[in-house]
């Protein structure tokens, strides 16, 4: 027997035992609301997503080619239709996740309006942004259920077995678009105890991976930009267990945490790490900070800070901020230390910010971190701040000459240029950026592939291509080919707005509320009968 001849049943015995109370309550209807609504709370949405993820981590261990995806989205809404779109076009949504981008709430979501991504934001309006996207994700599912219910309905009433028994197994196995989330919580905004407290509120809203990054938390800069101060892994550490520690307070024990490093960018310290020891984690952390060797006291000058560095003293260079600096070309080094220290520490995966997409150099330092901890698994940022085009005109550009090809028909330093879009190199180019994620996968131990924010730029190219046409010659034409024509064409759910928006579940309920006196909307005279 199905979920929904079950809840029917239990329904139907409890209105009976209401002594005619309850008989305007239709057992198949309120069992049908139920089925629609599949998730009661957000804590179910974590347990649930975290178990896909756990099964999806398992299965890339198994097979690189398991690897999964996300792209991020800045509202409930735009996650909706991604959705609609994945299953629509694949059938399912297996290894599609959702990425909440830090940098997108704080330039789309903050009340200040327009911010840079340096936790200036509203916390609140992550967790927030993850309750948004999960309320249309679950109304996606009482959208498609509903469909199927009416046309259940509609086959019962013609007497169609067949058709009926084919929507009830549908009903029965509907996949739901509810998926994981990968929210970004910057550098825990504040100290551990304010990490423990926004990480809550993000697991109750749904959320069953935490990205967590290794800057000082006042001084956070986006990851692409200059200026990054990192902390001191003992810091970083107590961080990862208050996401930890909030996972298992509410159950979520399988909850997914992502410790992001951005040592390769980073040139600066906020503090000398605590070392009790040499070769210690904090001994470790201090003999990349950037200084010169002392032989006597009479160096030292007020306000100079001394370390000591394979035996020897150092004065540490300070700069006037009172940040220290790290020595050049340590990037990656640090990065290594950063990975395998979080990973036998309490994170499940790594995040590294690199200044370009290059499976080489990832999967180079990917190699150095298995050494020490095999299984290690990567989340990496597709970001759209790196100019993706020019990168891999480049790189076929260096790979070719260092085999000798001739390369004199192309400059370098300007191949974005329109000119060469037909060549040779850019066919061979756009061939790699293709391949890119399944190269980073099979060989540079990338788990989950994402960009950052590519629904804030394509929410702006879509609006300039239709203010274009909109408000030039075309002026209604630019609506109706480049948009309307185009959802009906290409069979986007959107065309039938009032629906998508819930209008004929609306309906339904009125139906089940107040029987024939329902005042509806989905009527003869409704316009969207038109599409």
């Amino acid at each position: 027997m199905s979920q929904y001849s079950k809840d029917i049943e239990a329904i139907a015995a409890l209105r009976q035992a209401q002594d005619g109370r309850w008989d305007a309550i239709n057992p198949e209807d309120a069992a049908r609301m139920r089925a629609q609504n599949r998730f009661k709370s957000g804590l179910d949405i974590a347990k649930y997503t975290a178990k896909i993820m756990r099964e999806d981590m398992a299965a890339y261990d198994a097979d690189p080619a398991n690897y999964t995806q996300s792209l991020g989205c800045w509202h409930g809404f735009i996650a909706q239709q991604k959705m609609i779109a994945i299953k629509k076009h694949f059938g399912n949504t297996k290894r599609r996740y959702i990425y909440l981008s830090g940098w997108m709430v704080a330039a789309l979501r903050s009340e200040f309006g327009p911010l840079p991504d340096q936790s200036m934001h509203e916390k609140t309006s992550v967790p927030a942004l993850i309750e948004e996207i999960y309320t249309f994700l679950r109304q996606a599912d009482a959208w498609e259920l509903n469909h199927l219910f009416r046309a259940l309905s509609e086959a019962k009433q013609a007497g169609d077995q067949a058709k009926v028994k084919d929507l009830e197994n549908q009903i029965e196995n509907h996949e739901s678009h509810v998926v994981p989330i990968i929210a970004d919580i910057d550098a825990g905004f504040g100290n551990a105890e304010a990490t423990y407290l926004l990480s809550k509120k993000m697991i109750e809203a749904g959320a069953c991976a935490i990205q967590i990054e290794n800057q000082v938390s006042d001084e956070k800069q986006c990851g692409h930009q200059d200026g990054k101060v990192t902390v001191p892994h003992a810091d970083f550490l107590q961080k990862i267990n208050a996401v930890r520690m909030a996972f298992l307070e509410l159950g979520v024990d399988d909850g997914v945490i992502v410790a992001r490093t951005d040592s390769l960018g980073a040139g600066l310290t906020q503090k000398i790490a605590v070392s009790k020891e040499a070769g210690d984690l904090g001994d470790q952390y201090n003999s990349f900070i950037a200084g010169d060797v002392i032989s006597d006291a009479s160096e030292i000058g007020p306000g100079d800070v001394v370390i000591k560095q394979d035996g020897k003293l150092v004065k540490a260079k300070r700069l006037a901020s009172g940040l220290f600096e790290f020595r050049k070309d340590t990037g990656e080094d640090r990065v290594v230390l950063d990975c395998i220290t979080s990973l036998q520490n309490g994170a499940d995966m790594i995040w590294i910010e690199t200044e370009k997409p290059h499976v080489g150099q990832i999967a180079g330092m990917v190699d150095r971190i298995r050494e020490a901890v095999p299984n290690a698994k990567l989340v990496y940022n597709n970001s759209p701040s790196f100019n993706w085009t020019l990168n891999f005109r480049q790189q076929v550009f260096d790979a070719w000459q260092e085999q000798g090809k001739d390369v004199s028909a192309y400059d370098r330093a300007k191949l974005m240029s329109a000119e060469y879009d037909s060549t040779e190199l850019a066919v061979e180019a756009d061939k790699w950026t293709a391949e890119f994620q399944r190269e980073g996968a099979a060989k540079a131990g990338i788990f989950h592939h994402l960009i950052t924010l590519p629904t804030y730029h394509t929410a702006a190219l879509s609006t300039d291509n239709l203010a274009q046409g909109y408000f030039g010659d075309e002026g209604m034409l630019a609506y109706v080919a480049g948009v309307q024509r185009k959802e009906i064409r290409q069979g986007i759910a959107t065309v039938k707005h009032q629906d998508m928006a819930g209008s004929n579940i609306g309906d339904d309920h009125k139906e089940f509320f107040a029987g024939e006196a329902a005042l509806k909307a989905g009527g003869k005279d409704n316009t969207m009968n038109q599409f």
